[in-house]
């Protein structure tokens, strides 16, 4: 379990809030990254391990966490978590699960009425959670000034029209009426496709691969850049060959290829690289090597702490 000290970065005028739920083992890692193989994992436990990969188990370790930016005087979260109380039969790290993400939110100065935008990059399980909370037996949006932007073809993918992920499993169905249909119902929604401008310092563009309507956020500000990409990696490992999917990609060849063109982009314009699930420093700078890429450096926080530079 991680430390829930605050972790903060600050990038050009937007200020960084690392908010972690948790962090641990999720499962083996060959199987999150079957295209991987086990020479990969041994070849890089200096450095993969404890926060990335757990060598005695072989399990990848992962972190549940979303990140708060203020930038232009508003506050926009990007990706709400698992939920509580949730029917995830087929999720068992999501089922019936009892966490405390607002409680965290609120301990790093963040109150629910505060958040101005919610962005989930993608619409799985994991990223949608907590835009709705139980209120007397009836969900309802968590974050009630908020205008919730959400990739239109996630929302079409998942939604009744596309018969909740084209029959994919029991819980599309499940996350979409629980914690995105009752926010179409409020009125608080925003469908978006292709680029969507937040701010002078914040767009999402589509990055699709991992779900159709999967998405990156790009920062850009004075000198900084960082990129928060949600799924398209799950591990460090993603990082050194592009090629290697998640088991959890629906569009295996396009996410390679979206996941190498991200990439390219991040290496040639120095944007910090800002993960979903990434477990320690949870952000890192990479550059290109060889047909791969590889790390410059991870991030590092604190109260006020600067985009990384060169050593």
């Amino acid at each position: 379990m991680t430390n829930e000290s605050t972790q903060r970065i600050v990038l050009g005028d937007v200020e960084i809030t690392r908010i972690v739920e948790w962090q641990g083992p999720f499962g083996p890692a060959r199987g999150l990254v079957p295209g991987a193989g086990a020479e990969v994992w041994k070849e890089n436990e200096d450095w993969l391990a404890p926060d990335h990969w757990a060598p005695d188990g072989g399990s990848a370790v992962m972190a549940l966490q979303s990140w708060v930016l203020r930038s232009g005087g508003r506050t926009v979260l990007i990706d709400t978590g698992a939920g509580d109380g949730r029917e995830r039969p087929h999720s068992p790290h999501f089922h019936r699960r009892q966490g405390d993400f607002p409680g965290r939110l609120e301990r790093a100065g963040i109150r629910p009425e505060d958040v101005d935008v919610v962005v989930n990059t993608h619409l799985h399980a994991d990223h949608v959670g907590w835009n709705t909370r139980d209120a007397d037996g009836e969900w309802v949006p968590t974050f009630p000034n908020a205008q919730y932007l959400l990739p239109a073809a996630d929302d079409f993918h998942f939604g009744p029209e596309n018969a909740y992920g084209n029959g994919v499993q029991e819980d599309d169905r499940l996350v979409y009426e629980d914690s995105v249909a009752p926010v179409h119902r409020a009125g608080r929604i925003l469908l978006w496709d292709g680029t969507h401008r937040i701010d002078e310092h914040l767009t999402l563009e589509s990055a699709p691969g991992h779900t159709p309507g999967s998405a990156v956020l790009r920062l850009a500000s004075g000198g900084d850049r960082a990129v928060f990409v949600g799924d398209l990696l799950h591990s460090p490992v993603q990082i050194l060959d592009p090629s290697c999917n998640s088991c959890f990609c629906l569009d295996p060849v396009r996410a390679a290829a979206t996941r190498r063109r991200v990439l390219e982009r991040a290496a040639d314009e120095r944007e910090l690289v800002v993960p979903a699930h990434f477990g320690g420093a949870g952000a890192a700078e990479v550059r290109r090597e060889g047909a791969g890429f590889g790390l410059v450096r991870w991030a590092s926080y604190g109260e006020g702490a600067q985009a990384p530079t060169e050593a």
